[in-house]
């Protein structure tokens, strides 16, 4: 962690310190900066809507890590590989140490589809290349109420931001795409089974509305619950029409699925 280069695993100071010495891109600099003034400033008098991310951004609780492209294979296998040390970090590093990931801006605009269809080859991508087998207490099927993406034996919530968004300003980051790794033991405790789990999800989904100006996605849902699919919450739809209606990632128990051997070997 901390190596040289920004395709690596950084904790927060080191990250800024690179950021002073110039010792990152332009793009990189900027996707965290803007990133970093969402979670710490408001909108239109508001907060940002989820105060844990706050929380984490506030007291470099998080760890940060920047992509070089969407679709190259070498760029997608060092996210592959920082992946798999930020899982075997964060449980020694924070309690709530999500990974926040950052790709490098398109050269040409693009629409919503894209977006997606690019969230879903970066997941199938990682499931593919993951060294670790498919939990067995995970489902298969993204149709399930317990489905939710795993890596490295990891069952996680990644979370995204993109420019696309016109009204929920709270997914909306100009740079490019965003990808927040979330492991579901983060969640422990604040499951929607419980009372501290109903209280933050009431106290989110207040502060979204008055963030975005508009009503909570109506895809927004709960981990488990009959009726409420985890997928889609991954890049909530802007515009249904551009949103894909069923889950594109296929997901095998079959172990290995290609060579996992590390990126620059």
């Amino acid at each position: 962690m901390n190596e040289p280069g920004h395709q690596v695993l950084m904790e927060q100071g080191v990250l800024r310190r690179r950021i002073d010495d110039d010792d990152l891109p332009d793009w990189a600099d900027q996707h965290y900066e803007t990133f970093r003034e969402t979670m710490l400033g408001d909108h239109e008098g508001s907060p940002f809507p989820c105060y844990f991310g706050i929380d984490s951004e506030r007291n470099g609780d998080a760890l940060y890590t920047f992509v070089d492209s969407m679709t190259d294979k070498d760029a997608l296998l060092a996210l592959r590989d920082n992946l798999l040390e930020y899982i075997d970090t964060y449980p020694d590093y924070s309690e709530q140490c999500s990974l926040v990931t950052f790709f490098k801006p398109p050269e040409a605009d693009l629409t919503e589809a894209d977006y997606h269809e690019h969230l879903w080859h970066i997941l199938q991508f990682l499931h593919v290349h993951d060294p670790e087998p498919w939990p067995e207490d995970i489902p298969t099927d993204p149709d399930d109420p317990t489905w939710e993406f795993s890596f490295g034996g990891e069952p996680m919530f990644p979370t995204t931001r993109a420019p696309f968004y016109d009204e929920r300003m709270s997914r909306y980051c100009p740079w490019g795409l965003e990808i927040t790794f979330q492991p579901r033991a983060l969640f422990d405790g604040i499951t929607a089974d419980t009372e501290a789990g109903q209280h933050a999800r009431e106290v989110i989904q207040n502060r979204i509305e008055e963030y975005d100006g508009v009503c909570p996605h109506a895809d927004l849902g709960d981990w488990g619950v009959e009726g409420d699919r985890e997928w889609p919450q991954y890049m909530f739809s802007s515009d249904d029409s551009q949103a894909p209606d069923e889950c594109p990632i296929r997901i095998s128990r079959e172990h290995p699925k290609v060579s996992t051997a590390p990126a620059d070997d």
